[in-house]
């Protein structure tokens, strides 16, 4: 079942970046053994910072979720949600640019051209390095969202929308299966393996493991795989998922013996460093087709982006084109 979106925020995003969310549990203790008497003091416990909450409430910047601002004598909440803006991590610049395929004012829909390493949104330790934040800042869209999502190694197609009145029709498109995706990836190439074959089995991914796995059960991810050139003992395969589980096509090449190249965690996990951008993970959104829901047309999209030709280095060009608002 979809579920139910959260009212919108109380403050506004700030350079890109909407606040963070900070739920206010129920029975939660100061290091004291006793109940939380005033927010400012929860969250300096969570937070660690008292120069950085002491700023923050200071200039009002911090909010409950019913809109009112904190003040030094707000008391705790229990079960409540607190609002204020976070300090952003240290990260590692990704030298690509998002490139915009589409931008349809009416519809208020954004379609772009992710590169490898960068995320679709903040998450962890990448929050000014995704696609959200770099074109809420180039575009001066505070609204936009994305409609679904790519892992941050994968490149492609990725839509969005710049708009809080468009978000329901597309993401609803999604959750009901509207939007028909086909990726391309560089692997290995098994002569023992027969093609095309759709794997079919149950993929799962728990919060705070770096891996997704098979285990038995239900069956919830559904992938096509075929073999479309092969040159030097490495194939370009097309993949036609009709599910969208975290990791599936890397889960799904890897366990039939030929992962994708490049892949820093299938089948083992291996240490890359982050300003390392020179091995880029060889999977490409190639294309999507849907049905336009707010315009009715028959939408199909393809990515500007090509992994590279067989046999040669798989290397991302720095200098590719920008995204600019001339180009939008």
């Amino acid at each position: 079942m979809p579920r139910r979106p959260r009212p919108g925020a109380p403050l506004p995003p700030r350079d890109g970046l909407g606040p963070a969310r900070v739920r206010m549990p129920v029975g939660a203790t100061d290091p004291e053994g006793r109940p939380w008497g005033r927010v400012v003091d929860f969250l300096v416990h969570v937070t660690g910072d008292p120069v950085g909450i002491d700023g923050r409430l200071t200039d009002g910047e911090i909010a409950l979720g019913d809109g009112s601002t904190v003040t030094a004598g707000t008391a705790y909440r229990p079960g409540g949600v607190v609002y204020l803006y976070r300090d952003l991590p240290v990260e590692v610049p990704v030298p690509f640019e998002v490139d915009v395929l589409l931008h349809d004012e009416d519809t208020g829909l954004l379609v772009v051209d992710k590169p490898p390493f960068l995320a679709t949104a903040p998450r962890g330790g990448h929050v000014a390095q995704t696609v959200l934040v770099r074109l809420r800042r180039a575009l001066d869209l505070p609204e936009l969202a994305p409609v679904h999502r790519l892992d941050r190694l994968t490149s492609g197609v990725l839509l969005l929308t710049t708009r809080r009145a468009a978000r329901g029709p597309y993401q609803r498109m999604v959750q009901e299966g509207g939007l028909s995706k086909t990726y391309e990836a560089i692997a290995p190439v098994r002569p023992d393996l027969v093609l095309p074959t759709t794997v079919v089995d149950r993929v799962v991914k728990e919060r705070g493991e770096l891996t997704a796995r098979v285990v038995a059960g239900t069956p919830n991810a559904r992938t096509h795989v075929e073999l479309v050139e092969e040159r030097d003992g490495h194939g370009r395969y097309r993949l036609t998922p009709t599910t969208g589980r975290t990791h599936q096509l890397r889960v799904h090449l890897a366990d039939l013996g030929v992962p994708i190249v490049n892949d820093p965690l299938y089948p083992v996990v291996r240490e890359v460093d982050p300003a390392d951008f020179g091995s880029p993970l060889q999977l490409l959104a190639r294309e999507v087709c849907f049905r336009d829901p707010v315009s009715r047309a028959e939408r199909t999209i393809s990515s500007r982006r090509t992994l590279p030709v067989l046999g040669a280095p798989a290397v991302v060009d720095p200098s590719s084109p920008s995204s600019r608002a001339d180009e939008v």
